[in-house]
């Protein structure tokens, strides 16, 4: 699992500009070129806020297309709250993988992800699952997967205790997590604190984006 709670550097919250929010519809993002033909987005953001587009997400999309695009092949990987499937479509799209890639979120968002699925022509390679965390683990989902996708589910105190169980049920002995979060407020840093003793959590140090993305709160 990979994050950091040093918040010495960090920028003021009301230095950082909130996230636009879209009306319903579709955009291609291609990760600054990194994936071609870009991947197809559809947003909409009457079932919840994970409908959108969010910086952590394109933070944690780029990272894994530029540093494990030629590593996740024959690797079980699950994404966790994906909304509409943003980082898990964009590992799919980018990346060498063979097995098939599983995006969860809960009930609201699983005809967006199902819609972005159809709309990347990934149904044969990536799959929607519902799953509540917390909860047990849907039982179609790989247990103690490779490769767990996170990012920006540190948003909501009253479900931290949530995510922590669901992150203790699927990380095995040999599973790695990219955890990927927009810090908003004090208690987020304390998310990492419980994390830190659950899990062996350390920065990700190798990517060129890391300064930038760090005076805007995200960390890796």
């Amino acid at each position: 699992m990979s994050d950091s709670e040093n918040d010495v550097l960090g920028v003021s919250e009301d230095l950082v500009p909130p996230a636009v929010i879209k009306s319903a519809g579709d955009s291609e993002v291609d990760f600054d070129g990194l994936v071609s033909p870009p991947l197809r987005l559809h947003e909409d953001l009457k079932n919840g806020c994970g409908g959108q587009l969010w910086p952590a997400g394109m933070v944690l999309s780029k990272y894994m297309l530029r540093k494990h695009r030629d590593d996740l092949v024959g690797k079980e990987i699950v994404e966790l709250g994906a909304g509409g499937g943003l980082v898990g479509l964009a590992v799919a799209l980018g990346c060498k993988t063979s097995k098939t890639l599983h995006i969860t979120d809960q009930l609201p968002m699983f005809d967006l992800m199902k819609q972005n699925i159809s709309l990347n022509g990934l149904s044969s390679r990536v799959a929607a699952s519902i799953y509540d965390w917390g909860a047990p683990p849907p039982p179609n989902i790989p247990f103690h997967p490779d490769i767990i996708l996170a990012a920006d589910c540190v948003y909501f105190e009253p479900a931290f205790p949530l995510l922590q169980q669901t992150l203790k049920d699927l990380i095995g002995e040999k599973t790695v997590c990219y955890f990927c979060f927009k810090k908003r407020r004090r208690a987020d840093l304390q998310f990492m604190k419980v994390a830190r003793k659950m899990f062996n959590v350390r920065e990700v140090d190798d990517d060129p984006d890391k300064e930038v993305y760090s005076r805007e709160n995200l960390f890796l």
